[in-house]
């Protein structure tokens, strides 16, 4: 499967690019933790039951999981930065109906709709992985994959402050603006990938993974609204496993489908996806654990009797040091590897919660706390994209990494519906409220402990990434056209083919280099007088073929090897706009 260079960025990538789509990312992530404020108050504010007001969240929740890997399988094949900006304006409307509106079917239809900028995500991702040289690729994903936390820790504080001194719907104007803003400086700032994959949108696969979605993430939400031995748990339970493997069937059976699932099979990517449950797991508990210990009053003679707001900012360290992990993310990873960084990531996450055990009576305790988790979770987030992108043909890095966000969010999900059954299971009956108590914010963190040791497991059984391919010596011009036949016809594993002009004429002495999956060069040579070129492969896998001459515009074509000894015959055709020598 090759990637069609068409729509080519009409400017380089600028050292903007980065910073807004991060932007981007922290935009999401405020729209999932815009109501944690007032999420006690949302039965009063929508005049409905308490079981009724979590559908607004579970929406939010679904709709997310839906959406992540087909927007980022669309983005692979019509554009990923016009899929971001679909994605962001669809969550723009969704909060401006949730503005215009106290009643409950309205709220949920308008947070359903902003669940959609989960999407984000991936399609940020897959830009950067197109566009970045490889020295800046590292810390730019890093980033990215880490605003969920750093817009989390951000929104907190600053919702809680609007929450407490103005009209709550105020949250979703804010939402919105944030949105347009997002767009904006997008479409201003950020061009277009030149990746394509081939192929069409597998309406019948996305039909089937959203609905085995569904299934599976409704009864965890609701497990203990309706009781987790209850017939309709335990039966949607049964139905999503059904309809899973029938997707999986049909999916197996398709030949352009929403999810490779060979390709999601592979020990790297299978392991990094487990991994990412995991991760998302302990990123929830200290989430929901933190602030209620916090807000707490002090006569229960555990509680920090905190305010909402001094409780976000006790919170948001966990936010900020996942933003300033980032660069130091990129050095580990360019020394150690993105497996070595996600081990040391989570070490730190296990020190997190171990230390957490018995730091819970004052408020500079849960902010330390929060660092090192912190610090964890950052690098254990950003090493996952690269882990997932290093593994996946560059043409399907959007629906990977789409699949990668979901596998964080049933993460989170999981954490969210356990650490809730354990905290009510654990509560006291105060006048006919429950308390939490410390009991059961302990056995919290002992859960959080638990999944990061599941996550060392799996990060251990990552397949070791393989030793740099070879630098080839670009051969001379004076004899580049014998050479070059010579190689072609010696060649066993690799690429070859033609360059050739914007009006199908073959283009001679034009440099073409062949770069791995990991961004480093792998081959070069130039063309002949008829444009063959031939370039040998180290390996089955991901690569970019690079080319570019005098009088012509500089190209680059994805293409995937599947390791057999045979060359893949592939043409190169450069655009007609004239560039300077």
């Amino acid at each position: 499967m090759t990637d069609t260079p068409t729509d080519q960025p009409t400017r380089a990538a600028g050292g903007a690019v980065v910073p807004v789509l991060a932007f981007a990312g922290i935009v999401v992530a405020v729209m999932q933790t815009l109501l944690v404020p007032v999420i006690k108050d949302l039965p009063q504010l929508l005049d409905t039951a308490p079981s009724n007001a979590t559908w607004v969240l579970t929406s939010t929740l679904l709709s997310g999981a839906v959406a992540t890997p087909i927007m980022g399988r669309l983005g692979d094949l019509y554009g990923k930065r016009r899929m971001l900006i679909f994605s962001l304006a669809v969550m723009v409307v969704g909060a401006l109906v949730s503005a215009l509106t106290s009643q409950l079917l309205t709220m949920i239809a308008g947070r359903t709709l902003q669940g959609f900028a989960m999407g984000a995500i991936p399609l940020g991702i897959g830009l950067m992985r197109d566009m970045l040289p490889r020295e800046r690729l590292g810390s730019a994903m890093a980033l990215m994959s880490s605003s969920i936390g750093v817009g989390g820790g951000l929104a907190l504080p600053a919702a809680a402050l609007v929450a407490q001194h103005a009209d709550w719907h105020a949250l979703f104007y804010g939402a919105a603006g944030l949105g347009v803003l997002a767009i904006a400086l997008t479409l201003l700032v950020v061009p277009e990938s030149p990746m394509r994959a081939k192929g069409t949108f597998d309406v019948f696969g996305a039909l089937g993974l959203s609905t085995g979605l569904v299934l599976l993430l409704l009864p965890i939400t609701k497990g203990s609204d309706w009781g987790w031995s209850s017939g309709t748990t335990l039966g949607l339970f049964a139905a999503s496993v059904a309809v899973l493997l029938l997707w999986g069937l049909f999916e197996l059976r398709t030949k352009a489908p929403l999810v490779d699932l060979r390709t999601t099979a592979r020990p790297a990517v299978l392991f990094t996806n487990l991994a990412s449950i995991m991760v998302g797991v302990a990123f929830y508990v200290v989430s929901l654990v933190l602030p209620q210990l916090l807000q707490l009053p002090k006569a229960t003679g555990y509680g920090l009797g905190q305010s909402m707001v001094v409780a976000g900012l006790c919170v948001a360290p966990l936010g900020l040091t996942m933003m300033f992990t980032a660069p130091v993310y990129a050095r580990l990873s360019a020394r150690y590897g993105p497996k070595v960084t996600l081990i040391i990531g989570l070490l730190v996450i296990a020190v997190g919660y171990g230390g957490g055990l018995g730091l819970m009576d004052a408020a500079w305790q849960t902010v330390l706390t929060s660092v090192i988790l912190g610090a964890g979770i950052g690098l254990a987030y950003s090493s996952l994209p690269a882990l997932i992108v290093g593994a996946v043909p560059a043409s399907e890095t959007g629906a990977a990494n789409g699949l990668n966000t979901l596998m964080r969010s049933i993460g989170t999900s999981v954490s969210s519906a356990v650490i809730g059954m354990v905290l009510a299971n654990t509560a006291n009956d105060v006048g006919g409220v429950a308390v939490p108590t410390m009991h059961g914010f302990r056995v919290s963190f002992l859960i959080a402990t638990a999944a990061v040791a599941a996550g060392l497991l799996l990060a251990l059984c990552l397949p070791k990434a393989g030793r740099p391919a070879p630098q080839h010596t670009q051969l001379r011009a004076s004899s580049e056209e014998d050479a070059v036949l010579e190689r072609a016809e010696e060649i066993l594993r690799g690429f070859r083919g033609r360059v050739l002009g914007a009006d199908g004429a073959p283009v001679a002495r034009a440099k073409v280099t062949l770069i791995d999956r990991r961004g480093r060069q792998a081959g070069s040579t130039v063309s002949g007088e008829d444009g063959a070129y031939a370039l040998a492969v180290p390996a089955q896998g991901a690569y970019v073929l690079a080319a570019r001459a005098v009088g012509h515009g500089p190209l680059a074509s994805s293409a995937t090897h599947p390791g057999e000894e045979r060359a893949v015959d592939l043409d190169l055709s450069l655009p007609g706009e004239t560039v300077s020598a």
